[in-house]
């Protein structure tokens, strides 16, 4: 004869310790999960960071890039290489670049 499942009895019969230590290992548990995920969206929110349109929020045309990459080099050197320029080749050389990004053609209105 098996007896009947009863949980108020099974409750009784486990100790103390017994809930404890299940309790304690359920919260270990969790707390492993939740920092697996903080880290696993740590290194891909770097990279997912890039690709969000700039309607969503993301970043927008003219964000410099981010450190650590080589072109993060190469535009550290531009900007210091413009620091040091005289103020009146800076101003000519950017009237340059804007003049070539334009187009040319008005805007639509």
């Amino acid at each position: 004869m098996s007896p009947e499942y009863d949980p108020v009895a099974l409750l009784r019969m486990m100790s103390a310790g017994f809930r404890r230590l299940s309790i304690l290992l359920a919260s270990a548990l969790l707390a492993g999960a939740l920092s697996g995920c903080a880290s696993i969206n740590e290194k891909l929110s770097a990279g997912m960071a890039d690709s969000i349109p700039v309607w969503a929020g993301g970043l927008p045309a003219g964000a410099p890039p981010r450190p650590g990459t080589a072109e993060y080099d190469e535009y550290i050197k531009e900007r210091q290489r413009q620091r040091l320029m005289p103020a009146a080749d800076r101003e000519q050389q950017s009237k340059a670049a804007q003049s070539a990004e334009q187009s040319g053609l008005d805007p639509v209105h």
